[in-house]
């Protein structure tokens, strides 16, 4: 079993914040999964995000298990998720947990987030039992969204938000948070955003504390591209472009050559791997010899091409306590974490 902050997860395997965990559907058949020891819902918005379907795809690779997508968040608000993890959970003896993800670049919005999360969490008595059963994780690091860059690459952009949760946490030291990063290539990135998370740490008495309980890395890696003979099914874009520029009533071009209609997007599956595990490990190193001792609290949730069970292991060898996945999930379904799952769990 692990521990973050409050969150007991066991097995240490869990989804990743992603489209296959967007529904009510979904979420129920993750959490009754025994291979499961947690379940990161789809990250929601407070409003719900506008998603087209003839935008925001997926297309799996048929030379490996990678994929690239061009998601943004959930369609559905923060309220729906409220909702069914209310459903979910209320009346369960089971201890699993529910990560509830979220987004938002305005920090006043972001308090309404929080604030109707811990609303829930008073509702089911999270806060008064020993353990929790729900988190937050904020999203910091979706590159599919139009004119707002991920802020984790920006430690302006980040500190804002991060005020916001320090400020929850402050107030409720049994809410338990964690961030989802992307991946960073050169090491001035680990050190600027971590620079910024121990920024937060507070001695209260004897000990000392930090509102970040956990750090998954990573989220998709922006501006990948693949064509779409190099994917399943061979299928190329359905969402040809009017030769005459003018936005219909043209004849109409030939069919995109690109398997996403954007055509860019985030890569995930077993072609970022190598990166995953790079910033699980660059994570491990600089929070283990931190000075500060609740910095060294701080676990790494590795996710990144965890394909296969050697994927898992390897993760847990880069310095993940928890071990996530998300392309598999969607080629696969939740049979993908019995897949992965091994007798060392």
């Amino acid at each position: 079993m692990v521990s973050l902050n409050r969150l007991h997860i066991s097995p240490p395997l869990v989804n990743s914040s992603c489209a296959w965990a967007s529904d009510d559907k979904q979420l129920r058949e993750l959490y009754e999964s025994e291979f499961t020891g947690a379940v990161t819902t789809r990250t929601a918005t407070l409003n719900g995000f506008t998603e087209d379907p003839t935008i925001h795809t997926v297309a799996f690779s048929a030379e490996s298990s990678s994929s690239v997508n061009s998601y943004g968040y959930s369609p559905h608000p923060l309220s729906q998720y409220l909702s069914w993890v209310e459903k979910l959970l209320r009346g369960k003896s089971s201890s699993k947990p529910v990560i509830i993800s979220i987004t938002s670049s305005k920090p006043p919005e972001l308090v309404k987030i929080v604030e109707a999360i811990q609303q829930l969490r008073q509702r089911l008595g999270d806060a008064g039992s020993e353990t929790s059963r729900i988190g937050i994780e904020l999203n910091t690091s979706c590159p599919n969204i139009d004119h707002a860059p991920p802020p984790s690459y920006t430690p302006d952009a980040l500190s804002p938000l991060l005020a916001v949760l320090a400020m929850s946490f402050w107030s409720d030291r049994t809410l338990t948070i964690g961030l989802k990063l992307p991946p960073y290539t050169y090491a001035t990135q680990f050190t600027d955003v971590l620079r910024v998370i121990a920024g937060l740490s507070r001695d209260i008495g004897d000990a000392r504390f930090n509102p970040i309980a956990f750090l998954t890395c990573t989220n998709t890696l922006g501006s990948s591209l693949l064509f779409g003979e190099q994917t399943l099914g061979a299928t190329t874009s359905a969402l040809p472009a009017p030769i005459n520029g003018e936005g219909g009533g043209g004849t109409m071009a030939a069919q995109s050559p690109f398997a996403l209609p954007t055509p860019l997007g985030g890569l995930a599956g077993e072609a970022l791997h190598a990166l995953a595990l790079g910033n699980v490990y660059t994570f491990a190193q600089l929070l283990s010899k931190s000075g500060d001792p609740a910095l060294q609290r701080i676990a790494l949730v590795g996710v990144g091409g965890v394909t296969c069970s050697a994927a898992v292991a390897r993760m847990h060898r880069a310095g993940a306590q928890v071990v996530g996945c998300a392309t598999l999930l969607g080629r696969e379904g939740v049979r993908a974490f019995e897949m992965l799952s091994t007798k060392a769990y």
